[in-house]
């Protein structure tokens, strides 16, 4: 019953007007305890922050530039969670089911990208890259279907948890490795004797829920390309930045339904899947398809839809071998970075 109810709001939700959407989550606030008006202020609150923000980036004309991919204030946030990561009814349960969709889409994308044919292990002979891996909640099925993965993430706490859980499955000891580094790190190694080293070493790299907490999407974006193959599939899904996923990914899912912890997103590094599309072309990028995804917090269950209002998954493919461009660009980044 309460499923369904809840799917009801949620479709609803989808085909209000952006000034109803206000009205539709302070209903919702109102049912549940949360102060009425405190959903709208904070919403005015955002589209002031929002109006400024958007002055600001359109007399610098572009993103800001750090040279980093990691927030500070997101590791901290993180190593607070890094021994959650396997609780499947805890911070996040969202995550867990979220595997549903996400290990379908990367599998059947690099199955139709690579058309060896392995039974029982589709994925194997493939090197996979899993940025922001966590505890490893999408790099051990990534490695049952056979890839050979690693999984990178800052917070060493987590790669911590991740070694810890990995160890239990023999299936998996000699397919995933972990490693606490960012990004740019591994993109910055030449080809080294260790197995997982090395740029353009990479047939995908996943990065999935990752991106809306990163502090620099340029940087982003160079490092994915460094380490990928020509041909190679970059898999992202993240939060799209409308005010339909500031009222439910920020409002409900944090301060009313405590999903997620409070803090958890901040609206400001949402992207559109147009931006994305964007900067992901303007370094070698094409995007091949992208998918709306809908989270139900009372069955808990994540279902694929044509809206990307909120959620979606993207599949872009490397066209060439653009490592020597991305490292000029990286360069003249930089230069940005310290002007």
């Amino acid at each position: 019953m309460y499923s369904n109810k809840w799917g009801r709001f949620m479709f609803g939700l989808y085909n209000l007007k952006p000034t109803s959407v206000c009205s539709a989550v302070r209903r919702a606030a109102g049912r549940s305890g949360f102060s009425r008006t405190a959903v709208c202020e904070q919403r005015t609150l955002w589209l002031q922050g929002a109006a400024r923000v958007e002055t600001e980036r359109r007399h610098s004309g572009s993103r800001s530039v750090s040279q980093t991919t990691v927030d500070p204030a997101e590791v901290r946030r993180f190593q607070s969670l890094a021994t959650k990561w396997w609780d499947e009814q805890g911070e996040f349960a969202a995550l867990h089911a979220l595997n549903d969709l996400r290990v379908p889409f990367v599998r059947d994308n690099l199955l139709n990208v690579h058309r060896a044919r392995h039974p029982g292990k589709p994925l194997a002979e493939l090197r996979i890259l899993d940025v922001g891996c966590g505890g490893g909640l999408l790099t051990e099925p990534l490695g049952r279907l056979g890839a050979n993965v690693l999984g990178i993430d800052p917070v060493e706490d987590s790669i911590g948890t991740a070694h810890l859980h990995s160890s239990h499955d023999p299936d998996l000891v000699d397919r995933v490795l972990f490693r606490a580094c960012t990004l740019e790190q591994l993109s910055g190694e030449g080809e080294g004797e260790q197995e997982e080293q090395g740029a353009a070493q990479f047939d995908a790299v996943v990065a999935s829920e990752v991106v809306e907490h990163l502090a620099d999407l340029e940087t982003f974006a160079l490092c994915c390309s460094n380490v990928l193959k020509p041909g190679g599939s970059l898999f992202i899904t993240t939060i799209n930045k409308t005010n339909l996923s500031y009222a439910l990914a920020v409002v409900v899912a944090e301060r009313l339904l405590r999903i997620v912890p409070n803090g958890t997103h901040d609206w400001e590094k949402f992207i559109s899947p147009v931006e994305l599309e964007r900067l992901l072309e303007s370094h070698g990028f094409s995007v091949q398809s992208v998918q709306g995804m809908l989270y139900n917090p009372m069955s808990g269950a994540w279902s694929w839809t044509n809206s990307t209002s909120i959620n979606y998954a993207l599949h872009a493919v490397k066209l060439s071998d653009v490592t020597e461009d991305s490292d000029a660009h990286l360069e003249d980044h930089a230069a940005a970075a310290h002007s």
